[in-house]
């Protein structure tokens, strides 16, 4: 039964070295129930506002997952406060991509051994599916390398947020719902409801969400070009840059990856970097790194 107990408590369980890279489908059922709930669309209809808000969670929580899950708690490439700190931690765990401490562990080791046989998500290791998903529904990666983030483990609120990380996202759903209820009382020009603003608000926005995030994995060391002679496959493709507001200058990125920012010319919109400036101005965080000049000076157009 401990498939079941990871479901609410996501502590290390020994699943055993023959089952560690084998995917437990009793452990991500609630995935799949994630995925076959987008269905629900057929029976709650749509409205604008709906669609606004599945618009707004996601552009929200993409900018914490690439501003902070990655920029920040993978690389350090700013720094900010402890309480911005959870905040985005907090906004980063609604995107059902796990805790904060998981996501930095293994993205620290993905750029460690990058497009080898250690690492756990490279296209070129398992193919496409694997590297896109497959990979981390298995119980050698539902563990949290505590050893790779020894600069985050410290802090006991998000260690929280990694062993409890379901709790976030059904907060998120249960106060959509709610949402929803009460706007279909007090504003029913709006023309939603708790179960349509449950669907569009958090499940299609929450798995759209999801499958671009790791289209990095799975594309961006596919598909596009490559300015620098990296060790690896990594490639800049402009098209899941804009959908991932910047990641997807992802050859720029595993040349530098210590940069706040990944899109090194002007005209490689990269929306996260621009979301950190303007925090930045207001005083939220502070010391973005900067591409260097020389990599900009000796690099391929």
């Amino acid at each position: 039964m401990a498939s079941l107990r990871q479901w609410f408590d996501a502590s290390p369980v020994d699943a055993g070295s023959d089952a560690a890279e084998r995917i437990d489908w009793l452990r991500v059922l609630p995935f799949i129930g994630l995925h076959l709930a987008c269905l629900g669309v057929l029976w709650v209809g749509v409205s604008w506002f709906a669609l606004a808000v599945a618009a707004a969670l996601y552009a929200v929580r993409m900018f914490a997952i690439t501003g902070f899950y990655h920029r920040y708690f993978s690389h350090k490439a700013f720094k900010t406060s402890r309480a911005m700190q959870f905040l985005f931690a907090l906004i980063g765990a609604m995107s059902v991509q796990r805790g904060p401490l998981w996501w930095a562990a293994h993205h620290r080791h993905h750029h460690r051994h990058s497009d080898t046989e250690l690492d756990p998500h490279s296209p070129a290791r398992r193919g496409f599916w694997w590297s896109h998903m497959g990979w981390f529904l298995t119980p050698k990666a539902f563990a949290t390398d505590f050893q790779a983030i020894p600069d985050l483990a410290r802090y006991p609120e998000l260690r929280f947020l990694d062993r409890f990380d379901l709790l976030v996202p059904v907060a998120l759903a249960a106060g959509l719902f709610g949402l929803g209820a009460l706007l279909e009382r007090l504003a029913p020009g709006l023309d939603t409801n708790g179960p349509q603003l449950l669907i569009w608000g958090f499940f299609v926005s929450t798995v759209v969400l999801f499958h671009v995030t790791v289209t990095i994995n799975s594309l961006a060391h596919q598909w596009g070009t490559r300015r620098f002679p990296t060790r690896d496959n990594s490639r800049n493709n402009a098209l899941l840059a804009l959908l991932t507001f910047g990641e997807g200058w992802h050859n720029n990125h595993h040349h530098f990856p210590g940069s706040a920012r990944q899109g090194f010319r002007w005209w490689e919109i990269d929306l996260t970097y621009y979301g950190l400036r303007l925090m930045a101005l207001l005083g939220l965080v502070w010391d973005l790194k900067p591409v260097p000049a020389n990599l900009k000076r000796n690099a391929a157009p």
